[in-house]
């Protein structure tokens, strides 16, 4: 018997109009993008990634179902549904063990809407549920090392390693290295400057973990 190699007509007839199933990779609608990360984000991995080396392991966009589990999942769908399509920022982990040390969020204005308010609560209440530690960071272009190391000292519950700011970091924060400890989180705040408002133009301390703590000093330039 000899194969027939010739499509059939119906087969025919849908290739015609673009509708036959196509066979072979290249036919697949997927395409490699460019980087995994945004500009923010990278940034922030390329600081966080100099502070600790090969001490720990950073993986990012972690999904929130990779990290926690749900006891008796079929009595507990809905709480599986509402994590699994959700995730993190950046999981830190023990490089030796892979176990979760605790979270990273970086929070842009988008944050602010009110579906975003939500998704993140229910994120937070996540976190601290299964006892993981989760650290919210302000979205930036670039970022102080002296401040993403006092929020994982934090995070981990250790002293912050002494670092000695680099000249950008003390022309970007001026005065920084002398920056008051929060009241309410116990780290060192950063200079910030008020954009609207009474005193626009002025600059004051506020809380790296802002929005989370709105805690504000006053500064006072030598």
């Amino acid at each position: 018997m000899t194969e027939n190699n010739n499509p059939g007509c119906l087969t025919a007839f849908l290739r015609f109009f673009g509708l036959g199933r196509e066979s072979g990779p290249e036919s697949l609608p997927y395409r490699l993008k460019d980087r995994i990360l945004t500009e923010s984000e990278l940034s922030f991995y390329l600081v966080l990634k100099s502070i600790l080396g090969e001490r720990l392991t950073i993986c990012p966009k972690v999904r929130l179902s990779d990290i926690f589990f749900v006891p008796r999942r079929n009595e507990n769908m809905s709480a599986y549904n509402r994590i699994n399509q959700k995730h993190v920022d950046f999981l830190i982990c023990d490089p030796r063990t892979m176990k979760p040390l605790f979270g990273v969020e970086l929070d842009d204005s988008s944050h602010k809407r009110s579906d975003r308010e939500a998704r993140d609560e229910l994120v937070d209440q996540v976190f601290a549920a299964a006892g993981l530690p989760l650290v919210r960071v302000p979205a930036r272009t670039a970022y102080s090392r002296s401040e993403i190391n006092a929020l994982i000292s934090q995070a981990l519950g250790t002293k912050p390693a002494i670092e000695s700011p680099s000249e950008e970091e003390k022309a970007d924060n001026p005065g920084q290295d002398k920056a008051p400890l929060c009241p309410k989180c116990g780290i060192p705040m950063v200079l910030r400057t008020a954009a609207r408002g009474a005193n626009a133009g002025r600059q004051f301390y506020g809380c790296v973990n802002y929005p989370n703590c709105r805690e504000v000093l006053p500064y006072q330039p030598v």
